[in-house]
């Protein structure tokens, strides 16, 4: 109970930490390094080192100082002047759970930026096991350096760091580091722990070159070290190898390297990098820039099982490597990708990615690296770029964490629950994903416990069920009915019945159903010209499947070759041969043989010259001008991301033949897609691209109020405004007010009026973004208008000299926001703001008139937003009334004092009675 009151207390007392229904942590600070341990989550930022449950909630915190058991101690781990002690803080750029030794081993730097290192208990951060004022990892934290655990062929374990190494990198803290070094991670290795030294010599490596180290594993006796290395104008990527030996020397003279090959333009560099479990043991997944920069991005499969022919290296930066390698497959082009997980799932490979703009998206991957349509699983909140490193939650296998800013999500890996059918659950593509028998619901394959459960296939396959219509010579004909599915067993009860319009459909004699397949022989030798419907009910267990079919004679699909003939002939459960329509068994059943083919039909060739806008934001965009030639017969414009998905097609309007208009849909993905025209024998053209950016986000009102008149210019600060098409108000949440102007961060519009509310209230703000609406996390103040009391003339010059008094507000009015004018005999002489200032409860605004004769206005014409006041000298009554309010103000403090007096001397004589 205690313990819990203690859990309690931390979780509410510290400020700044938090854990939402999202089940997220929010720090203090940035988040610098995370690690995850068995059922345990390892968070450092700037000073401060979290341990979290696997579900992040909050074990304990600590801020990262020195900690030594007593003086001498601190003398001997300290290298520093005599007489100096350090007693400040340590940031962490090392963080690695030693799980077998039950420690987690902290590295970073001090105030005095030299190398500081601990060692604490893995399941109580708080206990200090070891201390010592050493340097492991780099002294910048934006180094690219990595730092790993490696066993050598001894049994031992070390710290392999990586390090990436400036020019003027301090020397001041006692012996420099170089490139590659193998730490010892306990005192009874030879040299003690973190000594670089073994019996052999010191097995350090020097770097000729500005390195970026990215990523270090070890897969059995291979240690894989992976780098960015400038080459000229272009950056190559390097992949060393090295063998385990019995000690570190020998481990350093075994390396091999060779150049990882993405593409050949402007040169390529590593963003983050995941081995691939299970399968081939070779595999390995990246992340590569490929177009010189940070923006075309794309995930790349490579075999890097090490080839250990070569001769050995010994510089970790050479530039001169002769071997490349190229890669197996590119599996998903996207822009500002910078993260990756991969994770095995049966046959598929799932991988998990990160993106700049905040999104995590999941791609599943069968054994032919054929990809599913990619899936956004989350999507930070502003926009925030996601972390380098996506860990997965090893208690359940079911979440991720990713980390963003100050923030870090535990994600779960799939949307299983979401799907309420069967077919819906096959029809997501979700390897993760199966349906469960006895509940009849879609879940994670491990919550379906003492029952039989489907998925989907070990390879992609674009329907659930599929069909051919198989004919010999002088055969019968056969309809052939294939079921793609996995299950856990093997149904003992596999049934397909087939029914037809009339007759009994199949022969009695037929061949029995064997899971995945079963065929219905037609009584009738022969099909109607016009096609027969056909209704096929599959069962095994509890899972019922229906297909409803329309079969036609191969033989009778006749006509001159063309795309709408093949895919009319592919459709019927046919094959297409150089002949024409033929029965599955003597032709190609593949859909794709028919897209190089002419449709065959009267149309002129339409052709797409420009989108207008081409980038959107992920809610799309209403009425999209498509420009281009012999667009008259486009009856709809088709957008599609990948093959794999589903495509969304637009009706046309306002079709000239030269032009036309759709609505651009919304997408759950941040992406290019590709936009074709479809005519009416569904053939489609052109190959033009939209891009789907981030949604709007607005952070900032300035000002943050408003008169109740309205027409106030607002500025308003965010993120991708340009795509914002109006402003509403909740007050008024009819009444959309257009941006004046808008870029990428900044738009401007007028605010409405009030209506017919009176007084000082609150409204929100929400942006128009196609059919959606973003809600701003700033409110607004609508106040009354402002008051102006009076004004006078004076003479400076040519030109008169006008202050202007209005009674003080919140409404901050500026001096630009005002126009005003002199009237003499109902003439408007301009007037130029000067200035502006405050008196007591009044401000005052200062413009003047220019070269005029007149000396005296006897009004004023002043205009704010889209108000117009007129304002007069004040009444002589109005004058004295002023002068008498002036004079009791000036008055009350003098008959005040005299009161006092009185009093004080009325007690005096009181006292003395």
């Amino acid at each position: 109970m205690i313990l819990l009151t203690g859990l309690l207390f931390i979780l509410w007392g510290e400020p700044g930490r938090c854990l939402d229904e999202d089940r997220g942590f929010i720090f203090d600070g940035r988040i610098r390094r995370f690690a995850v341990a068995n059922d345990t989550v390892y968070v450092a930022i700037e000073e401060r080192l979290y341990q979290l449950s696997h579900d992040l909630f909050l074990v304990q915190s600590l801020t990262l100082r020195g900690r030594f058991k007593d003086e001498s101690e601190a003398a001997h781990f300290y290298r520093v002047s005599e007489g100096e002690k350090w007693n400040g803080t340590f940031s962490i750029n090392i963080l690695l759970p030693f799980v077998e030794n039950h420690t987690l081993i902290s590295c970073g730097v001090n105030d005095n930026v030299c190398g500081y290192c601990e060692v604490l208990d893995l399941k109580n951060i708080s206990k200090l096991i070891y201390s010592e004022n050493v340097q492991v990892g780099p002294h910048n934290h934006n180094s690219s350096s990595v730092a790993f655990l490696v066993k050598l062929s001894s049994a031992e374990t070390y710290i392999l760091s990586a390090i990436q190494k400036y020019e003027g990198d301090s020397a001041k803290c006692g012996p420099g580091y170089k490139a590659v070094n193998l730490h010892n991670t306990n005192d009874k290795q030879s040299g003690e722990i973190f000594s670089v030294i073994d019996g052999q010599a010191t097995p350090m490596t020097e770097c000729k070159g500005n390195v970026e180290f990215v990523d270090g594993f070890q897969i059995n006796s291979i240690i894989y070290l992976l780098s960015n290395l400038p080459s000229g104008p272009k950056n190559t990527v390097r992949l060393s190898w090295l063998e385990v030996k019995t000690n570190k020397k020998d481990t350093f003279k075994s390396q091999r390297s060779v150049v990882l090959r993405v593409s050949d333009g402007e040169g390529s560099r590593l963003l983050s990098s995941s081995v691939i479990p299970g399968g081939s043991p070779g595999l390995w997944s990246g992340v590569f820039t490929v177009d010189g920069g940070q923006t075309n991005t794309e995930l790349v499969v490579f075999d890097i099982s090490p080839d250990l022919t070569g001769g050995t290296e010994t510089d970790f930066c050479r530039q001169a490597m002769s071997k490349t390698l190229k890669p197996k497959a590119v599996l998903f082009r996207q822009k500002h990708m910078t993260s990756v997980l991969t994770v095995r799932q049966k046959a598929w490979m799932v991988f998990f990615i990160g993106t700049e703009d905040g999104q995590l998206i999941k791609l599943a991957v069968d054994k032919n690296y054929h990809t599913t349509c990619p899936k956004v699983l989350y999507t930070a909140a502003d926009n925030q770029r996601m972390f380098p490193k996506i860990h997965l939650d090893q208690v359940d296998r079911k979440h991720v964490y990713v980390a963003f800013g100050n923030q870090m999500k535990r994600v779960r890996v799939s949307k299983c629950s979401t799907y309420t059918t069967v077919e819906q659950c096959w029809s997501a593509q979700d390897p993760q994903c199966v349906w469960c028998n006895s509940n009849q619901s879609c879940t994670f394959e491990d919550d379906c416990k003492d029952s039989n459960w489907v998925s989907i296939p070990d390879d992609f396959q674009p329907k659930m069920v599929s069909y051919q219509l198989v004919k010999n010579s002088t055969g019968p004909i056969k309809l052939n009915i294939q079921t793609h599915l996995t299950v856990s067993q093997v149904p003992s009860k596999f049934a397909c019945q087939f029914s037809g319009p009339s007759t009994e459909l199949c022969s009695r004699s037929g061949i029995p159903p064997q899971f995945p397949q079963c065929t219905c022989i037609l009584r009738n030798g022969t099909l109607p010209a016009e096609g027969l419907h056909v209704t096929v009910e599959i069962r095994l267990w509890k899972v019922n499947l229906t297909e409803k079919l329309k079969i036609t004679s191969c033989s009778d699909i006749r006509g001159s070759p063309s795309s709408v003939l093949c895919q009319r002939c592919i459709n019927s459960g046919c094959g297409w041969s150089n002949s024409g329509c033929s029965w599955a068994n003597e032709g190609v059943s593949n859909a794709d043989v028919c897209q190089t083919m002419e449709s065959g039909m009267n149309f002129s060739r339409p052709e797409i010259s420009s989108i207008s806008p081409s980038v959107v934001s992920v809610y799309g965009r209403n009425h999209a001008v498509l420009s281009g030639h012999n667009l008259s017969n486009v009856t709809k414009v088709r957008i599609q991301m990948d093959k794999t998905c589903s495509t969304q097609e637009s009706p046309v309007w306002n079709n000239t033949g030269v032009s036309l208009t759709f609505h651009i849909p919304s997408s759950n993905i941040k992406s290019l897609v590709k936009v074709c025209v479809l005519l009416p024998d569904d053939s489609c053209h052109g190959n033009s691209k939209i891009t789907y950016h981030s949604s709007p986000s607005c952070t900032k009102l300035e000002p943050s109020s408003t008169w109740s008149s309205g027409k106030r210019n607002i500025t308003l600060t965010g993120s991708h405004l340009e795509f914002v098409e109006g402003v509403i108000h909740s007050h008024t949440p009819q009444e959309v007010t257009y941006p004046r102007n808008s870029i990428f961060q900044e738009l401007t519009y007028e605010t409405p009026a009030a209506g017919i509310t009176e007084g000082t209230f609150t409204s929100s703000v929400s942006l128009k973004v196609a059919n959606k609406t973003v809600v701003c996390s700033t409110s607004f103040t609508y106040y009354p208008d402002p008051e102006f009391i009076s004004f006078t003339s004076t003479m400076t010059g040519n030109n008169v000299r006008i202050t202007l008094q209005k009674k003080a507000d919140k409404l901050e009015m500026t001096k630009e926001e005002l126009l005003v004018w002199g009237l003499q005999d109902e003439k408007q002489y301009p007037c130029l703001m000067r200035e502006k200032g405050t008196s007591n409860e009044t401000e005052f605004f200062v413009c003047e008139i220019q070269s005029t004769s007149d000396t005296e206005f006897q009004h004023l014409m002043i205009q704010f937003g889209n108000k117009t006041v007129r304002l007069g000298h004040p009444s002589l009554l109005h004058q004295v009334l002023l002068i008498l309010r002036i004079l009791l103000i000036l008055c009350v403090p003098i008959v005040l004092v005299m009161i006092c007096r009185w009093l004080k001397k009325l007690t005096a004589e009181t006292n003395k009675i």
